[in-house]
């Protein structure tokens, strides 16, 4: 991994070292490995700002929604986001941080980055294994004039319970009649064909070392691990980049204040530059707080980060929420409640 990459892991290990006793002024979280890096990040910049310590283990958004449903952290983080039925059985409030977009990668010699063109139903028959190697027909209908390698694909897909599969999946569910009917979506999918990765960066790793191998991570990981990745088709028919502008294209007309419990997906938007495979990140949060205290000091951290952390998502090709979202998210707040009924958070 690159430096920016590599020094908000080494922080958020450092960040979630394990201790039998939470210090005073700790936070603990665990799930969704797609927005680590931000999240490394922030936690060391309101450390630096505030005393005040994240400690977030980046297990996947399966285990983030267990570990949050079993009280043994202060908040969960999923890429899948729960429907409202969901949250009010677990008894959970749900709001988004920031919004990235997955990006299929590959190890492809002599192909770089952006050169190969990839269509949704093209990547779920490669999922799918209808599609076994590279210099198919099927691939070089979209890519006119690009010498495809004569390799076998290898699949890479997560082991772990996770939201970054949630939103590829769905995404493939969308755009391919088959995938939909036989693998479907989920945050754990019986895959037809591949390998697992656990996390994204379990997943890159796999990438990185087997030629022709095929994977999908959140961008930071592509851009910082210096991957090919593919332009893919989005809905209006044009081959785009991953960037930050085109998740933000692709976020453009999001309704955030019409979505019950902030339950929204941002997959395949029309729009000429928007990403396809786009995606906000969630929170999860008891509304029934057991501790005040502890309830207060979590949203206290998001709401810095709202206030704060727009530059370092920037920096890592995450999309920052708009200032009107972010107020929303604030008003939300009140229906975290501690033991007396108050708001733990004013």
């Amino acid at each position: 991994m690159l430096k920016i990459l590599g020094a908000a892991m080494s922080a958020a290990l450092l960040l979630a070292a394990a201790t039998s006793t939470q210090a005073a002024g700790t936070i603990s979280g665990a799930g969704a490995t797609f927005p680590a890096p931000v999240y490394a990040k922030w936690a060391e910049d309101y450390k630096a700002k505030t005393g005040a310590s994240l400690n977030y283990q980046a297990i996947g958004s399966g285990g983030g929604i267990k570990q949050i449903n079993a009280n043994t952290v202060d908040f969960g983080a999923s890429d899948k986001p729960l429907k409202p039925d969901d949250l009010a059985a677990g008894g959970l409030a749900m709001f988004p941080t920031v919004i990235g977009g997955v990006v299929p990668v590959m190890n492809l010699p002599g192909i770089k980055a952006g050169q190969i063109r990839m269509t949704g139903a093209n990547l779920a028959d490669i999922y799918r294994g209808a599609i076994k190697k590279w210099n198919d027909p099927h691939l070089a209908v979209s890519n006119p004039g690009l010498a495809l390698p004569n390799l076998p694909i290898t699949v890479v897909h997560r082991a772990d319970g996770s939201g970054t599969t949630f939103l590829f999946t769905s995404y493939l569910s969308m755009k391919a009649p088959h995938w939909a009917t036989e693998v479907g979506a989920n945050d754990s999918v019986q895959w037809p064909v591949g390998v697992g990765g656990k996390g994204n960066d379990g997943v890159a790793a796999q990438v990185k070392q087997t030629a022709g191998a095929i994977g999908y991570v959140e961008y930071a990981y592509a851009k910082q691990n210096a991957m090919t990745y593919a332009l893919m088709q989005n809905k209006n028919g044009a081959f785009v980049t991953p960037t930050a502008e085109h998740f933000k294209a692709a976020a453009a007309n999001a309704k955030w204040a019409s979505a019950p419990g902030f339950y929204l997906l941002l997959l395949d938007q029309p729009g000429a530059d928007a990403w396809p495979i786009t995606g906000a990140t969630f929170i999860l949060v008891h509304t029934k707080q057991a501790d005040a205290a502890k309830g207060k000091e979590v949203l206290s951290f998001f709401d810095w980060c709202y206030k704060n952390g727009d530059g370092a998502a920037d920096q890592l090709d995450y999309v920052a929420l708009p200032a009107s979202v972010k107020d929303l998210i604030r008003k939300s707040w009140s229906k975290v409640t501690g033991p007396d009924g108050k708001p733990v958070y004013r």
